[in-house]
């Protein structure tokens, strides 16, 4: 078996443990476990971290169980948040869970008879028929409210980061993921918890009643909080954050997120978030220190999770799209991109918008008159001469061409290249 916390030593993905974890994973397979919040219906870069550590925990032969919060859901944790969260009812938690289970699918094996296949458990369904007052009388009375309010989670939100105080449903949090601890402990034989380092005091909530109730010895390992270089807050764009899922975060968006961020931050990413080896990342950190402006650190980072969260396909259509606008792509390959992808990588181009009856309709008029791309005719005409107007990707030569429908990508669109970096979006727009 791979040493786990050599692993994750090395990659930076450390940031507290309880003692003697190491020598407990020693002794055999292992069961830990990781909650993740399901208040959406996919998980966003932000989790990846968490999901990374069970699949090295899987790697490694030991057993991960991903646990979905659905009754932590409906309270919402204080843990880094400044207000109280929106809460979810029963229908919109379980369809978020099975959402999300498919994205797990990606990184972690449910499916195997392996010993150490992975497990989802919704802590709903222990806590749904737990009354208040067995609550508080079976578990509420093992751990004291001096012990609660010693928390950086509770002491932060009581000393004024909060403009609305601490909800007792709140305060109350950590003794709910306290129990998930204890309840995994004694029926799935789960010894250590996993999570980020905001989720220290609750975790050792966990490690704390176990010790009292059950009289055992549980374990808790954090990864540390990830952060940009220039400290802006990981995995957030203008557009927000993001997601794993195809629909709120195209494969062309995730892939260039990636593909962006600065050489400080990719030689930290690439260890954490992709399964290269020590040699291979090193190999990779040399190479870029040698021609930094090949990206060869980003590149690497942006293709590897690229195919792991979406597919080889979506990274390949990626790196073609990535082609229209920063390389020499031809006309061909434009045809073939996506509504969304095509949408996505014009972010923020002008959008012209014509109706259906406006075309066919001569060049110099659709681009001067029409839409105002152009000052005048003239000038469409002699850049046109001058070689300096592309329609699609592809050079125009006559003026006095035509403009049809059958030359529209996606059935609604047309590209509009004015020399080599001036892009406008004709855009037809049904029904007005």
């Amino acid at each position: 078996m791979k040493n786990f916390i050599e692993e994750l030593t090395w990659r930076g993905m450390i940031q507290d443990t309880t003692p003697n974890i190491e020598e407990h994973l020693k002794k055999g397979i292992t069961t830990a476990y990781l909650g993740i919040d399901p208040t959406a219906d996919s998980l966003h870069i932000g989790h990846l971290v968490g999901v990374m550590m069970l699949r090295h925990f899987q790697r490694c032969g030991h057993k991960p169980i991903a646990l979905m919060g659905g009754a932590t859901g409906m309270i919402g944790d204080p843990s880094g948040k400044s207000k109280e969260r929106n809460l979810l009812n029963e229908n919109t938690l379980r369809h978020n869970q099975e959402c999300i289970k498919k994205q797990l699918a990606k990184f972690l094996d449910f499916d195997s008879d392996a010993p150490n296949a992975a497990e989802m458990v919704n802590n709903y369904d222990w806590m749904k028929n737990f009354t208040f007052l067995d609550f508080i009388r079976d578990i509420g009375k093992h751990i004291t409210v001096n012990y609660m309010m010693s928390k950086d989670s509770v002491k932060k939100r009581l000393n004024g980061e909060a403009t609305d105080g601490m909800s007792f449903t709140e305060f109350t949090y950590q003794l709910v993921q306290g129990y998930d601890f204890l309840n995994l402990f004694e029926n799935k034989n789960c010894t250590i918890q996993l999570g980020g380092s905001d989720q220290w005091g609750n975790i050792t909530t966990g490690t704390e009643l176990i010790r009292r109730k059950a009289s055992g010895e549980a374990f808790a390992l954090t990864c540390p909080l990830i952060t940009k270089a220039d400290g802006g807050k990981f995995g957030k764009t203008e557009s927000g954050n993001v997601w794993l899922d195809a629909r709120y975060t195209s494969p062309y968006k995730f892939y260039q997120f990636w593909l962006n961020v600065s050489d400080d931050d990719a030689q930290k990413y690439i260890k954490i978030f992709t399964f290269l080896s020590q040699d291979e990342i090193a190999k990779l950190v040399a190479e870029q220190a040698a021609a930094p402006h090949l990206r060869p650190l980003q590149n690497a980072l942006a293709k590897e999770i690229t195919i792991m969260v979406h597919s080889p396909e979506a990274y390949q259509k990626a790196v073609e799209a990535s082609q229209i606008l920063f390389g020499n792509a031809t006309a061909d390959l434009l045809k073939t991109i996506d509504e969304t992808t095509l949408l996505d990588i014009f972010e923020g181009v002008p959008v012209f918008d014509i109706a259906p009856n406006q075309l066919p309709k001569k060049l110099a008029d659709l681009l001067a008159v029409d839409t105002l791309i152009f000052a005048s005719k003239g000038e469409v005409r002699k850049l046109v001469q001058g070689g300096g107007v592309s329609l699609n990707k592809t050079k125009i030569t006559d003026p006095d061409l035509t403009v049809t429908t059958d030359m529209l990508l996606n059935g609604k669109y047309l590209l509009v290249q004015k020399g080599k970096k001036n892009y406008s979006l004709i855009q037809i727009k049904n029904g007005e």
